[in-house]
């Protein structure tokens, strides 16, 4: 017989300011570290300037890409209105950065929660798949990701029961 259980935890990381930083392997090790076998994992940014996402992980210029186009929808200090007349619009929001506004608008534009499967103690992903957290801001900074998992917990010989 086997049962659920479930984790509240938190994982954190140091980001080298904008840009990828892939948490994959935490995930996994995290997973493995709790000796969960089969379940979901649920993450959330605990921030409103970076985000989490699932993306390639075989060519670093998808990654590169990304953060450019990003960059070109989203640009600092202010944005140019789609209306005919091309009005330019400067963020009121500026106190904490140039990069603030901007990053709190990329942040709503992605996704602050995932939610994974994963099985044999592993995130169930395609094989050129990595889940990062996507930093929005110029700064190193410190993120908190809130880890919520429901899931089996591996049988070892000690909890396996024999129907002989």
């Amino acid at each position: 017989m086997t049962y659920m259980e479930q984790i509240f935890s938190k994982l954190e990381f140091l980001t080298n300011g904008e840009g990828f930083v892939n948490i994959t392997d935490d995930l996994n090790f995290f997973i493995e570290k709790n000796n969960f076998d089969s379940g979901i994992c649920n993450l959330t940014s605990l921030h409103t300037s970076c985000s989490l996402t699932i993306n390639e992980n075989a060519d670093p210029n998808v990654l590169r890409d990304l953060k450019k186009y990003m960059q070109s929808i989203v640009p600092y200090e202010s944005y140019l209105t789609l209306s005919k007349n091309r009005e330019e619009i400067f963020y009121k929001h500026y106190q904490e950065g140039s990069d603030d506004m901007p990053a709190h608008i990329k942040t709503s534009l992605t996704n602050t929660c995932l939610s994974l499967s994963f099985q044999e103690g592993k995130i169930l992903l395609g094989t050129w798949q990595a889940v990062y957290l996507w930093e929005h801001r110029f700064d190193q900074k410190d993120r908190i990701i809130n880890v919520h998992i429901i899931g089996e917990k591996k049988q070892n010989k000690y909890n396996v029961i024999n129907s002989h």
